[in-house]
């Protein structure tokens, strides 16, 4: 479902709720990278001039081609910017406007350079040094070589000898959406979970504010730790409106730990496993993003949306994570769940084609020019 006249009436609402957005406050973590994106060279014609490895699987020819031997591989260099899908998430919020406050790994005692826009644009704390990220992107994908010996510093005793629980509890009060992010990553989310449920959540006062959880790419943890955090997120139901997003991959691993049939990926059978995963983790709505198009699963059913697929991205790092700002603006902006996937394929669409955070009137512009 993509129409021009849905379209067109998501492009009214975004830009009559203006006002609204710039109301809106977030408070977002835990994490935080440096991400380095980088091409492959397959031959260089000159010092200046190459051609890139166009594939991941040209990439994995040239590595299974070296087995026995050796090779080299050249990386050269596009761009450095802050990375982790909590600062790219929040960024892109604070960029449509949000008022936002991120707590994460960002730099210790100093924040590191890549965060400093970021910060200008954002209440910004941290409370340990970042991760660092060597993505490789290709055409069809991306590779993420990750360092993240910092990470483990990212837990509870931390979050209150740093940050302070005081604060912690009063941001989320203050908070219309509490987004929190890259569970896989983090080691100790389990952890800090626990404690928010048991510490945080009690003294909550108001409506139930929207809390989106990312796992972020969970095949290399354990099915015990897998199922431990999905009990986790469905306790947080309890005390907040949950959004669990996965990307398709993710949508697979998650469905393979809860023992579903997950060999089929069409567009039908993604939406039977958002069903099914529902309801084993019942929260309010889980979304699943595929790169062509996206859905969301409710009790009200699915809605997918096709999305404005470009075959050759100026940059996919971050891509997710813009579709998930997206999506959950529009939820905070009341928006129906077709309504906010569609707001969230446009972001991510905006986001890999001018490899820059949209603001409302930038997504407004592009729903009356969709690409072909």
């Amino acid at each position: 479902m993509n129409t021009s006249a849905l379209r067109e009436h998501c492009a009214q609402r975004l830009l009559a709720a203006g006002p609204r957005v710039q109301e809106l406050k977030a408070f977002l973590g835990l994490d935080g990278f440096v991400d380095e994106i980088l091409h492959v060279v397959d031959k260089r014609e000159s010092p200046e001039k190459f051609t890139r490895l166009p594939s991941i699987a040209k990439l994995a020819e040239r590595l299974a081609g070296a087995a026995g031997q050796s090779t080299n591989i050249e990386l050269v260099s596009q761009m450095t910017k802050l990375g982790g899908n909590g600062p790219i998430m929040a960024n892109a919020l604070a960029s449509f406007g949000v008022q936002v406050t991120y707590l994460g790994n960002l730099g210790y005692p100093n924040l590191h350079p890549v965060f400093a826009d970021f910060a200008r644009r954002a209440e910004v704390h941290s409370i340990a040094e970042p991760g660092y990220t060597d993505a490789l992107e290709f055409d069809d994908g991306k590779i993420m070589l990750g360092k993240h010996q910092a990470l483990k510093q990212v837990n509870w005793a931390n979050v209150q000898a740093r940050y302070g629980q005081e604060p912690f509890t009063a941001k989320v009060q203050a908070a219309d959406f509490v987004g929190f992010v890259n569970w896989t990553m983090l080691t100790h989310m389990n952890e800090i979970w626990e404690a928010i449920l048991r510490d945080v959540c009690p003294v909550l006062r108001g409506t139930r504010r929207k809390l989106f959880i990312d796992l972020a790419d969970p095949e290399k943890r354990t099915p015990a730790d897998i199922r431990r955090a999905l009990e986790l997120i469905t306790a947080f139901e309890k005390h907040f409106e949950v959004i669990f997003g996965l990307n398709e991959k993710e949508a697979g691993e998650i469905g393979r730990t809860l023992g579903l049939n997950t060999a089929d990926h069409s567009p039908a059978k993604l939406s039977q496993l958002g069903r099914e995963i529902l309801e084993r983790v019942p929260v309010s709505t889980l979304v699943i993003h595929p790169t062509a198009y996206a859905l969301a699963v409710s009790r009200d059913g699915v809605d997918l949306v096709e999305g404005p697929f470009t075959p050759k991205p100026k940059i996919t790092t971050g891509a997710g994570d813009h579709f998930n700002s997206g999506f959950c603006l529009g939820k905070l902006l009341g928006f129906d769940n077709a309504l906010s996937v569609l707001t969230g394929v446009t972001t991510s669409g905006f986001y890999v084609r001018s490899a820059q955070s949209p603001g409302v009137a930038d997504l407004a512009g592009m729903l009356r020019n969709w690409p072909a």
